[in-house]
């Protein structure tokens, strides 16, 4: 882990742009396409490794085929947590039996197809391990509903960073496999493979700060204010108004006025008590969309609409 950090340290100031999909030119159809062919269940971590080992051999291919396996075959099921004693009386039995639970969390992932996000970042992290790819866990705090707007910061996620060609990229296969709502929704998306920094960290925030790969710092006391950025490309920085989550209704006296910089989106609409309301008010100025919304009695929650798609959230007070 220290290794793989002191790599990310000593390629961090790399410039992206000058790397492009065209010039790595990769193949991930034929990689996607492979994958579906693998079995669903392993009894252990080597054997599917020695698949990946067997069709690919360059660094990327091979985060793509554990990526997507990944992805493809395990689901989210949230009574894991009871699977397992993280329990210990000195750091010297946490060492041991954090170790112990890593195998068994690993190997019970690939024989049932079920995990937390523990299940999917240890297998992840573990599969780069034996395919000799620099990689380290991150544990940090998410911010996917409501209810995450400015509450305190809890280590409540755990997701990966990955080493390829010298250059860290940022993954979570947790939320690239679907989404859960009192029950799994298989839904595979590679949003959450190689995203960029500032796309990520909408809604996850490391506990060691300098896993984000943004510029800045960021306290987590802002990152709980921020509002819920729901739309995939909308970066928290378009958001100049309002910048918290938490708004107080006593601050504003009949609209609440919105600034949204690099949007081009075509309709706007807000929901209130499961009805969807169009936003007539708007007008793009030098390059910012502006709009505004009524204050509505008994308004909790603000969801925001772009096109029809959720955009952005905030609660009210």
């Amino acid at each position: 882990m220290r290794r793989a950090r002191n790599l990310v340290k000593i390629f961090g100031l790399i410039t992206l742009v000058f790397i492009s999909e065209v010039s790595l030119s990769q193949d991930y159809e034929r990689v996607d396409a492979s994958i579906l062919l693998y079995p669903e269940r392993f009894d252990s971590v080597e054997g599917l490794s020695r698949f990946i080992s067997r069709d690919f051999t360059t660094e990327e291919d091979k985060v793509r085929a554990i990526y997507t396996w990944i992805i493809l075959n395990v689901e989210y099921e949230p009574d894991e947590y009871k699977k397992f004693n993280f329990k210990f009386k000195n750091y010297r039995e946490r060492n041991s039996k954090e170790e112990k639970t890593r195998e068994a969390v690993i190997k019970r992932t690939l024989k049932k197809g079920i995990a937390v996000c523990e299940g999917y970042a240890m297998l992840f992290e573990k599969l780069c391990e034996l395919q000799g790819i620099s990689n380290y866990l991150v544990r940090g705090d998410i911010k996917s509903n409501f209810d995450d707007i400015g509450r305190p910061f809890k280590k409540s996620h755990m997701w990966n960073v990955a080493v390829i060609d010298s250059i860290p990229y940022l993954f979570d296969p947790t939320w690239g496999a679907g989404k859960y709502n009192g029950k799994f929704i298989k839904e595979p998306t590679y949003f959450y493979y190689k995203t960029k920094p500032e796309l990520f960290f909408k809604t996850h925030y490391p506990s060691m700060f300098e896993d984000a790969f943004i510029d800045g710092i960021v306290s987590r006391e802002v990152f709980s204010s921020m509002p819920l950025v729901i739309q995939e490309q909308l970066e928290s920085s378009q958001v100049e108004l309002p910048i918290n989550g938490m708004l107080r209704a006593d601050a504003y006296i009949d609209s609440i006025p919105f600034i949204i910089s690099n949007c081009d989106t075509k309709e706007v609409s807000y929901l209130f008590r499961g009805k969807k309301y169009p936003v007539k008010n708007k007008e793009t100025k030098d390059g910012r969309l502006h709009f505004s919304i009524p204050l509505q009695l008994g308004m909790k929650n603000l969801l925001i609409y772009f096109d029809d798609q959720p955009a952005l959230g905030y609660r009210i007070k």
